[in-house]
């Protein structure tokens, strides 16, 4: 009866993925070519047998929200920040850069992405002050409650929605784009502020990779770690390429309690095939135009200020490279993570071959 286990594992992550996924459509992205990734992945791990799935990341869904300020913007963030993963997992060096740079720096640049999501979510209170503070509330209880995410942002998102519509009477008309169930071209554009904001986004998907992939390889109990990161990169790389042209929503590398299935691999592929039907069939808009893009307030920042940081900051914090991690978690924090890891890599390698140092 292992299927059974497999495909609770899979809705359970769905149902995970779908908050996320409202929130790609409060951003402006449209769902239907979204579908295509999912299917594009659970083919490609289909043959390859691989663990580890892809769906909506919020802490990637957050970033391009903040550094693209319309649809066409966002799209190019993520064309050209997949283009960059798409050389760096075919080359062969995510393994590699994050050797150079040591977990130090990395952990710098995690834990500034982690009050990056923080601090957006208490920008979304100024949205919508009753919804955003609730769902801040909300989230906060459930975590001290369950100490589980899935459970923080199902309760947070479900709360605020019902709060929404039955007191204030939401009902948001979602744009065209967003709902319609055929395929638009977004024609992309690049300059300076796209280009910052794809080595952003590429910046902190190394880091996601290597460990929200390593903890889902960890979950099948499997020695050695049976994630391929330069796989993943690859496949999370071509997935976004596609959408991103069609205005479709990045997927990215997730935590995903499917590995923990008796079938990993197959729990995987049925997670993302559910997630493209339901897209597919434009199921996601019709929950959508119900529930606050603010409703994601409270998870962002118990993902954030609770989940991301402190881990991240610990790794940056105990070593010899304490104060150059911390200078790219400052950094990270105030500006975006590419600017910090630039400004953790000249630290680390440049002023020392000045003879200086910090």
């Amino acid at each position: 009866m292992h299927w059974i286990a497999d495909l609770l594992a899979a809705v359970g992550v769905v149902l995970n993925g779908i908050p996320q996924g409202i929130m790609a459509m409060a951003l402006g992205f449209a769902v239907f070519p979204t579908s295509f990734s999912f299917g594009l992945a659970a083919i490609v791990n289909g043959m390859t047998g691989s663990v580890a799935p892809i769906s909506f990341q919020a802490e990637s869904l957050a970033l391009t929200g903040h550094l693209g300020h319309n649809l066409r913007e966002r799209s190019s963030i993520i064309l050209f920040g997949a283009s960059i993963m798409l050389v760096i997992g075919l080359t062969g060096t995510l393994s590699k850069i994050v050797s150079l740079l040591g977990s130090q720096i990395m952990g710098g640049m995690m834990a500034g992405v982690g009050i990056m999501l923080a601090k957006l979510a208490l920008q979304m209170t100024k949205q919508n002050r009753h919804c955003g503070w609730l769902s801040i509330g909300l989230a906060i209880i459930t975590y001290i409650l369950t100490k589980d995410l899935v459970w923080t942002i199902a309760i947070s998102v479900i709360g605020t929605s019902l709060y929404a519509v039955l007191v204030e009477h939401y009902h948001e008309q979602l744009p065209a784009h967003v709902t319609a169930r055929k395929l638009q071209l977004v024609k992309p554009q690049f300059n300076l502020k796209i280009l910052r904001g794809a080595l952003s986004l590429a910046c902190l998907n190394i880091g996601a990779n290597i460990s929200y992939g390593l903890i889902t390889g960890q979950m099948t109990g499997l020695k050695p770690n049976p994630v391929n990161l330069n796989l993943l990169t690859s496949t999370q790389a071509l997935a976004d390429f596609g959408t991103s042209l069609l205005g479709g929503a990045p997927v990215e590398t997730i935590i995903s309690a499917t590995a923990s299935a008796p079938e990993p691999v197959i729990a995987g592929i049925l997670m993302m095939v559910i997630m493209a039907f339901i897209l597919l069939l434009g199921w996601l808009p019709k929950v959508g135009q119900y529930v606050p893009s603010t409703s994601i307030a409270g998870f962002l920042l118990i993902l954030g200020a609770v989940v991301i940081f402190p881990e991240n900051a610990t790794a940056a914090m105990h070593g010899p490279l304490s104060t150059v991690a911390g200078i790219t978690l400052v950094v990270t924090a105030i500006v975006d993570p590419f600017t910090g890891l630039l400004t953790g890599t000249l630290l680390k390698f440049v002023l020392p071959l000045l003879g200086l140092g910090v």
